[in-house]
């Protein structure tokens, strides 16, 4: 059949129409700028706010704002980094101040950001989701006058009757998942909604995370508490060592829940190049829920925490806590207690403090306060390693003690760390030599303080500690859902290709019917043309070519496209 590239303004006018209507997004009005006034001003703003364009770049100014954040210290997150930094940056610190880096997910400029976002989103998704409403409600528009003028476009003649190739074509598209009707003398079908469908799950997936961040920012909890084997924990704000929280917290949020630290067990890696390798840290745990709940037996591992009613318990530290005995010069025992020390290194070489302030009295029976600097090595390597354990596990385990007498300015009202030692107000001991005091201690052995006063003892069971992070973040479960669902509905919107099909089916004055199929996609893809040839062979096989003279295998032709068409030659 031959074709010819005439046509008329109306012709391309519906070209045009068909495929506008193929896009579910608003159409913009040409707006007029001058002489707007407020109401004209307030939509063409409200226009730019709520496009796609605007709503991108909003996303991408919200992740280049972030970047300070995991850059710079924020007092959110450590207060003592950020009062550092500013010691080390005089001149960048009142810069960082003023643009409100310091606490940037706080910021004006971050929240504005945020809010436009969310705003434009929403502005966004409605009029799209009522429009694709519509669509779905509607059906395919009918087909254009000029088929032969579509992207993909084949036709050929058959001495089938109209209608029998207009049914077999409605049943084919239907049968192929099209939304199929008849129209006139031609059938309309469309497929591919899935694509607006995964569009519209994206943007709202997007809200949703936007939502959940939100909440878990200003609703959200984080402490941490470092615990002795035996030492109990009580889900309350006074039983945490560091607590930080979201603006919209209360105390009485914090599930209720307590747990005891039962043991704790470290491996490591004992020959080989990896020796002393972590192999696997692991508590284990006591727990109930609520002030009267069954107690439970559970084991917490790195990356492995305990979960209970929204609230999660981490596991984040470890080292080691010797137990040590103080006597006075009375021989009274004024202090005995695991002393937690912190690691300094991989092998777990720890340092901290023991403070005795209350009853301790020389031999003379003068009231003092003791202060002793202690360092550990769980495996002392001998002579010329006496500042680094050999192995982080108690192998061979030296006790180092530095003891100091007099004030420990505990009284003076100035906060201060339980690992450091303020000597400001402190004396040392001096050995026999003269020397200030410095003795090692193996499990079991003692020390005696000059002049009577006092002893110092390295009990033989040296306990682990284990600290644990009880983070509370509201919105967690919606943040999962709505990043699976961005995921799946871009993947939709992306490789999902929506497209609509026309056949028409009239007789010709020589008495044949001609029939036409073309498809048009919303956007330019090889898969229309080749999804179009597909249907066509299986049409052309329920309605065959009729035979010209000379030609005894007739098939679907097109002088723009030759559509492949099972069944036919082309």
């Amino acid at each position: 059949m031959s074709k010819t590239d005439t046509g008329t303004g109306r012709d391309r006018d519906e070209l045009g129409a068909a495929g506008s209507r193929l896009s579910t997004a608003p159409q913009e009005e040409a707006v007029s700028l001058p002489g707007l006034g407020v109401i004209g001003w307030a939509r063409w703003f409200w226009r730019q706010l709520t496009s796609m364009r605007v709503a991108l770049l909003l996303l991408l100014l919200l992740s280049l704002g972030a970047i300070p954040g995991s850059l710079i210290p924020q007092t959110g997150a450590d207060v003592t980094k950020v009062e550092d930094f500013r010691a080390a940056h005089r001149t960048l610190a009142p810069v960082y101040d003023k643009l409100g880096l310091f606490h940037v997910y706080s910021s004006v400029w971050f929240s504005a950001i945020y809010i436009l976002l969310f705003v434009s989103l929403v502005g966004c998704i409605i009029p799209r989701t009522w429009q694709f409403v519509g669509q779905l409600r509607g059906r395919p528009p009918g087909a254009p006058r000029r088929l032969d003028r579509l992207p993909a476009y084949t036709t050929w003649t058959t001495t089938a009757d109209p209608e029998q190739v207009r049914a077999a074509a409605l049943g084919l598209l239907r049968k192929r998942r099209f939304r199929a009707h008849a129209v006139g003398d031609a059938v309309a079908a469309e497929k591919g909604y899935l694509r607006e469908l995964g569009n519209l799950v994206f943007h709202i997936a997007l809200i949703v995370l936007l939502i959940a961040f939100a909440s878990g920012q200003l609703y959200k909890s984080d402490g941490t508490k470092l615990m002795v084997e035996g030492d109990g924990f009580s889900n309350a704000l006074p039983m945490y060592d560091d607590f930080k929280s979201g603006s919209l917290f209360e105390p009485d949020d914090l599930v209720p829940f307590s747990f005891d630290l039962e043991d704790f067990k470290g491996t490591y890696e004992l020959t080989g190049p990896n020796r002393g390798t972590p192999r696997t840290f692991q508590a284990r745990i006591r727990y109930s829920k609520g002030a009267y709940g069954k107690q439970t037996e559970t084991t917490v591992k790195v990356n492995e925490p305990l979960e209970i009613d929204g609230s999660k318990v981490y596991l984040v530290s470890h080292g080691y806590a010797p137990v040590i005995t103080v006597r006075d010069g009375t021989g009274k025992v004024v202090y005995r207690d695991a002393v937690p020390l912190l690691p300094l290194d991989g092998n777990v070489t720890s340092q901290g403090v023991v403070k005795v302030m209350d009853g301790y009295r020389d031999a003379k029976g003068r009231k003092e306060q003791l202060g002793i600097k202690a360092f550990f090595l769980p495996t002392y390597g001998g002579a010329g390693m006496e500042i680094a354990s050999a192995f982080p596990a108690l192998l061979n385990p030296v006790l180092n003690l530095e003891p100091y007498h007099g004030d420990l300015g505990v009284d003076s009202g100035l906060p201060q760390s339980v690992y450091q030692l303020d000597k400001t107000h402190m004396k040392d001991y001096k050995d026999a030599k003269g020397a200030q005091l410095r003795v090692n201690l193996k499990p079991g052995e003692s020390v005696k303080l000059p002049n009577g006063a006092g002893t110092v003892t390295f009990e033989k069971n040296v306990k682990e500690w284990a600290g644990f992070e009880i983070v509370q973040e509201p919105g967690g479960g919606w943040a999962l859902g709505g990043a699976l669902a961005a995921i799946f509905g871009l993947a939709g919107s992306l490789f999902i290709q929506r497209r609509r099909v026309w056949v028409r089916a009239v007789r010709g004055e020589d008495g044949v019917t001609v029939v036409e199929m073309a498809g048009l996609g919303r956007s330019e893809s090889a898969k229309v043309p080749e999804e179009l040839g597909e249907l066509a062979g299986h049409l052309y096989d329920r309605a065959p070519g009729a035979p010209e003279p000379g030609d005894e295998h007739p098939a679907p032709t097109s002088d723009r496209h030759v559509v492949p068409a099972e069944g036919a030659e082309k």
